[in-house]
């Protein structure tokens, strides 16, 4: 709780509206969606964890004179999780989410302030009596677990987790529950059965759904580092703007243990450290963020753009840029499906780390996210056996990276070798390695409980079926664009920088053609994308 100065707590209480309370006052319940940020000028206030069917209410903090009531979800539309109840009678003042978000565009100082308590109070929540309001009882080493435990880490959700493998035997059958029902999300003591991410985000709020009529200025699909920054500076630059993600923020910079060459962090950034502040970023500007969320389908016929979302929803919107980045590349080998979330990963974030952690394990690739796995792993106290089809480990890897995996004890390079066979029952237990090219040799078996796949992507653009792509799959703009149709002659003007053959919608990032497939260059490409979304804006404006 910061303490605030009288001129702070002056230009705070503008924003808002004076009310008198009494003792029993609810100032916003459990499952309220944008509520209310509550200013405390006199009087006391209880913020409680409602009652579930196995605990009792309990007070998670009282708030007194001149401090707020609120966390992180007053800036991404999550439903409130915990109710707030007046303990003493007084005088607050409600700021609505409009008047939060023209607080957060006008005073800097407070910006900040309430930014960082914000964030800082959805960690304290993380643990302790609040994260009951949101169970999940699965194995992360199940597919369908690791993606709802993807999503609600990579959202920084309030949860807790339960593994069936650490709880007592008779834990499923003394709640009525049975191994069928797996994954179990419980919402506020509603049990949710076979439970997807999502099933969890309509819950809590967090699916797409449109305030109004009116098209979005904006909308960005994919929220990887290109994605991400196409939307803050759309946001920032006054565009009213949603992101939208199928599986979470974040894309393949999420799955990087460690960035060791962007700009500013000299001593290294994870990509989920990354991402959660790019994406507390996206929420101070009042960017929309919308996951899981997957476009199937763009219409356009000379109105405006229309998003056609996998659940049938549509996201009308002005312009539109697509940052889908790339899917990963799989090894042709048997049984490789069954091993998908029992033993393979296509990531080495701290969740992936911490499953592996002082075991064999096998990192397949040659480039720099396979060697900075081998690190990451390798300190977490793992044997890493690092597969490189190349003869050279530092064909395609930056040489400090191969400096320090050469010199890591515990990491053991096989080059000029290919991953054979997959062997286990239920979880990956060993493979087979031998001689690139040799498919009739004899493998050397390497026992591992992991395997971590970094061997290249293919660009997710199969949804696009009207805009021009090469033959890789990878999406035209600007000056490459060829098929210039009537639309264009509607338009009266040639493809912008990152405009597709379709007027309005710009590509940013891996999935755009001639990209340099690196952090920084994708961020500058989703910044620089917005710019030519503003000219396009401009001429639809322009009378005719």
């Amino acid at each position: 709780m910061p303490r605030l100065t009288d001129a702070q707590w002056e230009r705070l209480t503008r924003y808002g509206v004076a009310v008198d309370t009494a003792v029993g006052d609810v100032l916003f319940r459990t499952g309220e969606r944008w509520y209310d940020l509550v200013l405390v000028e006199r009087g006391a206030v209880d913020v409680v964890r409602d009652e579930l069917p196995w605990a009792g209410e309990a007070t998670i903090a009282t708030v007194g004179p001149r401090g707020f009531v609120g966390e992180l979800g007053l800036l991404n539309g999550q439903r409130a999780f915990l109710t707030a109840r007046v303990s003493e009678a007084g005088t607050v003042h409600r700021i609505d989410h409009a008047g939060l978000t023209r607080l957060m565009a006008e005073d800097d100082e407070l910006c900040d302030l309430m930014l960082r308590a914000l964030w800082a109070r959805r960690e304290q929540l993380r643990s302790g009596p609040a994260a009951w309001t949101l169970k999940i009882v699965a194995s992360d080493r199940t597919v369908e677990g690791h993606a709802l435990r993807r999503y609600v880490e990579r959202l920084e959700l309030v949860h807790t987790w339960v593994d069936p493998d650490d709880v007592p035997a008779d834990y499923l059958n003394v709640h009525d529950l049975t191994e069928d029902d797996l994954p179990i999300a419980i919402v506020q003591g509603e049990y949710l059965r076979n439970a997807t991410p999502g099933q969890v985000a309509e819950l809590l709020g967090l699916a797409y759904t449109a305030d109004d009529d009116v098209a979005v200025d904006l909308a960005v699909v994919g929220a990887g580092p290109a994605g991400l920054a196409a939307a803050i500076y759309g946001a920032s630059e006054g565009l009213r703007t949603v992101l939208l993600d199928s599986v979470a923020p974040g894309g393949q910079s999420a799955s990087t243990s460690r960035i060791e060459n962007y700009l500013g962090f000299p001593f290294g950034v994870s990509g989920d450290a990354l991402t959660a502040q790019a994406s507390l970023q996206a929420f101070k500007f009042g960017v929309q963020v919308v996951a899981p969320c997957e476009g199937v389908r763009l219409e356009h016929d000379g109105g405006p753009l229309r998003l056609v979302l996998a659940d049938g929803t549509t996201v009308d919107a002005r312009s539109v840029i697509v940052a889908t980045g790339v899917s990963y590349r799989t090894l042709a080998l048997p049984r490789w499906a069954d091993f998908e979330g029992a033993g393979i990963s296509y990531a080495a974030t701290a969740l992936e780390i911490r499953q592996a952690a002082g075991r064999d394990v096998v990192v397949v690739g040659g480039a720099n996210s396979a060697g900075q796995a081998a690190l990451a792993l390798a300190a977490s106290g793992c044997r890493v056996h690092l597969v490189v089809r190349s003869d050279d480990i530092g064909a395609r890897m930056s040489s400090y990276l191969v400096d320090r995996i050469r010199e890591d004890p515990r990491i053991e390079v096989h080059a000029g070798t290919e991953v054979g066979e997959l062997h286990g029952e239920g979880a990956l237990e060993a493979v087979a390695l031998r001689a690139t090219g040799g498919a009739d040799a004899p493998g050397e078996r390497v026992a591992c409980s992991q395997l971590f796949c970094f061997i290249g992507a293919e660009p997710s653009t199969g949804w696009l079926a009207d805009v021009d792509r090469d033959d890789h799959g990878f999406v035209l703009t600007g000056a490459d664009v060829l098929g210039l149709g009537d639309e264009w002659q509607a338009v009266g003007r040639m493809p912008l920088p990152f405009e597709t053959s379709i007027p309005g919608v710009f590509a940013a990032g891996d999935v755009r053609r001639g990209s340099m497939k690196r952090v920084a260059a994708a961020v500058g490409e989703g910044s620089s994308a917005v710019a030519s979304v503003h000219r396009a804006l401009a001429a639809m404006e322009v009378p005719a």
